[in-house]
């Protein structure tokens, strides 16, 4: 190795692994591409550190995390007898660190409400295809589409047992003080196997997978899915959209200049692939410029958006209530009345700012979708909802819904 290349075989010290290294020079160079490092500056958890402060940890520190447990697993493959090249490893290896570069700031909060019809894989795809004129990625593209010939690979990527899903569970906990969502990794990377085409997990380290599925439906209900942060997103999707009215009306707003273009304009996927500059614009797009524009906002002279925008930058969010069943007309009906005087609102389109309602879901292990494969020492396949004998997996197999509705805390419904 010459010595240009040895210098970036760097070492991170990451606070949930320890040492993290940089396997091969080409990933260091993906690392400190511009649209890479904007990652920094994107967190992980959007605005669950309302919840739980802890929870600043960014896209990067996720990225780097999963490039290291995928090494991990890559290694005991090998060990194991299964073929992997160096090539294959470098490719995978680049797929699982830039897996996550297509969100957007504030991560899923506000997947589809800057870009219409365009999900954070599809800008990720987009990103890596731009890239990959630079830094040879056109193998991690195939293993990122699931059109490379060793499945596995993939499935390391994205799929049940995923490098992507052991990190942000164990991070996610660590960051948040929530101690639910840590799982053995080390134990469930050793106990990794391949049968055929299918990644699956050796009979000894069913124990591991239970504690893995417990800890996933644990986290999302503690997590992911707070109520309190359930609300805090609402309100982001909210602000952004009654921002974006506005300036669609002609009405002058403070913005960054990247999410100026996109307050302004409408975009969708076909406009991504028509026009290159969409997507250096929405690279310069991170937590930063959103939460800027929100402060000033939050003196705007539209009572919306300054209600809106102050409740964030104040932590004064909506009430949520939350139940099995759906709510019923006539209490929607009655909270929308009540907001719609005490704010002197116009329309029933503006009352839609306040009154939220949805519908969230939690499914911890879903095997229609490729599930967890329990490889037997007779080498037989069995899903993990059937080998599982401590605990009923297939309870936690079914998805469970849960509704709610969020509005101002100075209303009170009769």
């Amino acid at each position: 190795m010459n010595t240009s290349a040895s210098k970036k075989l760097k070492i991170f010290n990451d606070p949930v692994y320890g040492f993290i290294n940089v396997p091969d020079a080409s990933i260091f160079d993906i690392i400190e591409n511009p649209f890479f490092q904007r990652l920094r500056n994107i967190k992980q958890l959007g605005l669950t550190h309302l919840v739980y402060p802890g929870a600043l940890h960014t896209r990067f520190h996720h990225a780097m995390g999963a490039m290291y447990l995928m090494g991990q697993a890559i290694d005991i493959l090998r060990f194991k007898g299964h073929t992997i090249t160096s090539d294959e490893a470098i490719a995978v290896t680049k797929t699982i660190l830039l897996h996550d570069i297509g969100h957007g700031p504030f991560s899923h909060a506000l997947e589809n409400a800057l870009v219409e019809d365009l999900s954070h894989e599809n800008i990720t795809e987009l990103f890596m295809k731009r890239m990959s004129k630079q830094h040879d990625l056109e193998e991690a593209i195939s293993i990122f589409k699931n059109s490379h010939p060793k499945k596995p690979l993939h499935q390391l990527v994205s799929g049940q047992l995923d490098m992507d899903r052991l990190d942000y569970l164990n991070r996610d906990s660590f960051f948040t003080g929530v101690s639910e969502g840590v799982v053995s990794w080390d134990r469930i990377i050793k106990m990794l196997n391949i049968a055929g085409d299918i990644l699956v997990i050796d009979e000894k380290g069913i124990y591991s997978i239970e504690k893995f599925i417990i800890a996933r439906r644990l986290m999302y209900w503690q997590v992911y899915l707070h109520k309190t942060v359930i609300t805090a997103e609402r309100m982001l999707i909210s602000t952004l959209r009654r921002a974006r009215e506005l300036a669609l009306a002609g009405e002058q707003l403070f913005a960054t200049a990247p999410l100026k273009r996109f307050l302004y304009n409408r975009y969708n996927r076909s406009d991504f692939i028509k026009d290159d500059s969409l997507l250096e614009d929405f690279a310069l797009l991170d937590d930063h410029d959103v939460f800027a524009s929100i402060k000033s906002w939050a003196n705007h002279k539209d009572r919306i958006l300054n209600l809106l925008a102050s409740g964030i930058v104040n932590r004064n969010l909506f009430r949520i209530e939350m139940q099995k069943g759906p709510f019923s007309e006539e209490y929607v009906q009655q909270v929308r009345k009540a907001t719609s005087h005490f704010y002197q609102l116009r329309c029933e389109d503006e009352v839609d700012y306040f009154v939220i309602k949805g519908l969230t879901r939690n499914n911890a292990y879903d095997p229609g979708t490729g599930g967890i494969l329990v490889m037997t020492r007779e080498d037989e396949l069995t899903d993990i909802a059937h080998a599982s004998d401590q605990l009923n997996i297939n309870v936690l197999s079914h998805p469970v819904e849960k509704h709610f509705l969020c509005y101002p805390k100075t209303i009170q419904p009769k």
